[in-house]
């Protein structure tokens, strides 16, 4: 998919660096965290393959409608009368109004833009023209929304915009046995936290594949599970991850290291002792914990602004209890996003100096290699 669009606006020799072997590679270069040239080709060309665009709970029955992301890669995703969700462009076929403004939900019987009052009906297919009724040359089967391909995978929604992507069964390729035992589509979202972020999306992906600076500024976290445990996976597809333990005496990530809910059903032994943190690439973070999954969905806003939503959930039995309260992995979890939030700020301040210049991996930051080789790829149209 990538070659088409032609590399990245980057020096070959720069990317080179990046995809040298680890031990001897160097980060991406400076250009690629600042230069909304970057940017720009990253929308064009990563954003415009699988992406997260959300979770099916977000549209809980029919008629339920959200618009997320915007221009070229604008998408109307809604949940039809049949209970299935499609994705739409977010653009009308009249004059290309957006159909729901960027980031907004609502729930109506039918698609109708806001412009001229063209309406749609839940499958996409144009139901009424204001004025072409008595005109007879008017095939309103022309004339339906632009489907995108959609996967709705284990609760994720992901959507192609460019509809040229791989198979997605090769995007998540080796995930399902990593996944499927904490069954995250049976589970309840309960908290959401959305945070606006002066930094780039690849300083804070980078960030979540290393605990080498854990020691550092997540003393909290440090406690509960060694920085220095744990391995990363090697998979198939276009994704990532690793795993880090949980200490003996602890059930979960929480300040205490207690459950104040239940464990997830049919895990293994290491699954109960362990978190599972993976980059479902380009914007998707997944944390599998013994008792709830977390998940930061990131949306690039500009070359050095991120939104990023945190989301929580838990297994049903306690997420509809009206005594459960979510917060003590809540409030770990922000603890921790705010001190990475902090850092991913400052790489971005530093980064934005005309001195800087990509530096080594440290031994314990090969996630950090996975993720950037990755992009490094893409840049150069591999």
């Amino acid at each position: 998919m990538f070659k088409q669009h032609g590399p990245a606006p980057l020096p070959a020799d720069a990317l080179a660096a990046a995809l040298a072997p680890f031990g001897q590679s160097r980060m991406l270069p400076r250009e690629a965290y600042v230069d909304p040239a970057v940017f720009d080709w990253e929308q064009r060309v990563i954003f415009s393959g699988w992406t997260c665009v959300g979770h099916a709970g977000d549209l809980p029955s029919a008629g339920s409608q959200k618009a997320v992301g915007s221009g070229a890669n604008g998408v109307l995703l809604v949940r039809g009368d049949d209970d299935t969700v499609r994705a739409f462009a977010n653009t009308c076929r009249h004059r290309g109004h957006e159909l729901l403004a960027c980031g907004a939900q609502t729930k109506r019987r039918g698609i109708v833009c806001p412009y001229h009052s063209w309406s749609f009906k839940l499958d996409g297919s144009l139901r009424s023209a204001p004025g072409f009724a008595d005109s007879p040359e008017f095939d309103a089967a022309q004339f339906g929304l632009a489907e995108l391909r959609l996967v709705n995978w284990h609760g994720w929604l992901f959507v192609d915009p460019s509809g040229e992507d791989s198979d997605f069964g090769a995007h998540v390729a080796g995930l399902e046995e990593v996944v499927s035992p904490y069954r995250p589509e049976d589970l309840t979202v309960v908290a959401r936290h959305s945070y606006e972020l002066a930094t780039n999306w690849k300083v804070i992906a980078e960030n979540y594949q290393e605990c080498y600076h854990c020691s550092t500024i997540h003393p909290e976290l440090s406690r509960i599970s060694p920085p220095t445990s744990g391995e990363n996976l090697d998979l198939d597809g276009s994704w990532m991850g690793g795993w880090m333990s949980i200490v003996d005496g602890a059930e979960t990530m929480s300040l205490s290291g207690k459950s104040e809910g239940v464990a997830i059903a049919g895990l293994s032994d290491h699954e109960m002792r362990s978190v599972m943190y993976l980059v479902g690439f380009p914007n998707l973070l997944v944390s599998l914990h013994p008792d709830y999954v977390m998940t930061h969905l990131m949306t690039p806003l500009a070359v050095d602004r991120t939104h990023v939503e945190c989301a929580w959930a838990f297994p049903r039995e306690v997420a509809e209890d009206p005594g459960f309260d979510p917060s003590y992995a809540v409030d770990f979890w922000d603890l921790t996003n705010r001190q990475d939030w902090a850092a991913c700020e400052s790489v971005q301040r530093g980064l934005s100096s005309p001195h800087a210049r990509p530096g080594p991996l440290a031994p314990d930051e090969d996630g950090v290699y996975q993720f950037v080789t990755r992009v490094a790829r893409a840049y150069a149209g591999r």
